[in-house]
């Protein structure tokens, strides 16, 4: 099987092509410019460096949300637009399993960390079995003081990873009593080729959606829409 992953979720921008078990490419830019500017390109140069025919792809692996809703927006436009051009199906894979997923085989729970902002984080709790990814705590969004609390109850050592990281590096210090550690630059941020790679787990087991079918998810509200909220019940943001 022959998947394009797409990640643009967060300040990561990657495009990677996964053939079975062989990374076959990888581009991934973390540097001061739009996700619009770059995902074609990468993948042109992809194509180009691989003498990939796009029409050999069985699917499209998108890293899906939560994460920066302009970020998922490219990502799912990019995505999409390739499904329909290509007749080609699409796999959403949550952008917080697929972090975890850097990690791989760790006998520590994984905990990926994405601002969120207003005080929050996106992330999950993982861990590793003979069975593969085992889902402990599905994505959401919460405070780092209520994730840390989770964590202290598991009472295991855990490993944390994600552009949340130095952002509540001090909280997590404060907070997390278990023995922790903090994954090394190679694996802790976004990659397209996680996203592929665990993109073919999820289209093996059936996990498949048509490009029309596609929608990213935020996994909460956006801004213009908590403030119309507000507005609407007459209570501030």
């Amino acid at each position: 099987m022959r998947i394009l992953g797409i990640d643009s979720s967060g300040l990561v921008a990657s495009v990677a092509v996964v053939e079975d078990e062989k990374l076959l490419a990888e581009y991934t830019v973390n540097y001061k410019k739009t996700h619009s500017q770059t995902l074609l390109p990468m993948l042109d140069e992809i194509v180009r460096m691989t003498e990939l025919d796009l029409k050999t792809l069985d699917a499209i692996a998108v890293a899906a949300g939560p994460g920066s809703f302009t970020g998922l927006r490219i990502g799912s436009a990019t995505a999409k637009g390739l499904g329909l051009a290509l007749g080609v199906p699409l796999v959403a894979v949550p952008t917080v399993e697929a972090l975890a997923y850097n990690l791989w085989g760790t006998d520590k729970l994984v905990c990926p960390l994405m601002d969120a902002r207003r005080n929050q984080v996106y992330t999950g709790v993982y861990a590793f079995s003979d069975e593969g990814m085992q889902i402990l705590e599905d994505q959401m969004a919460v405070s780092v003081e209520i994730l840390a609390g989770k964590l202290n109850q598991r009472g295991r050592e855990v490993v944390f990873l994600g552009d949340g990281v130095p952002v509540y590096h001090d909280l997590l210090e404060q907070c997390v009593s278990v023995k922790h550690f903090y994954a090394p630059a190679h694996l802790n941020k976004q990659r397209a080729g996680t996203v592929a790679a665990l993109g073919i787990v999820y289209a093996e087991q059936g996990r498949l959606q048509t490009a029309a079918e596609h929608q990213p998810d935020y996994l909460r509200l956006s801004q213009a829409e908590r403030e119309r909220a507000a507005k609407n019940s007459g209570e501030s943001v």
